[in-house]
């Protein structure tokens, strides 16, 4: 007898960029090159790491909050960081 279907239906990991401001989440994967996946790692951005978006306008820079540290991404860096 097999189990029924889930319930927990899960969206597809979308870019950092495209959060709303005000909204906490979860860090799937970088999509990086090997320097700037380091870079990231550096400044914590580690595969579960919870990330609190602050301001995400149409333009301009992603600010987020990570581990306490308030930190500004630029548009392309944070669309390389897929998150659900």
């Amino acid at each position: 007898m097999s189990p029924g279907p889930s319930n927990s239906f899960k969206y597809p990991p979308m870019p950092l960029s495209m959060v709303e401001s005000g909204k906490n989440v979860r860090l799937v994967s970088l999509q990086a090159g090997r320097g700037l996946a380091q870079r990231l790692a550096e400044m914590g951005f580690i595969p579960g790491v919870e990330i609190h978006v602050v301001n995400n306008g149409i333009t301009g820079p992603v600010v987020v909050l990570v581990k306490g540290s308030r930190l500004v991404l630029g548009r392309g860096m944070a669309y390389k960081i897929l998150v659900e």
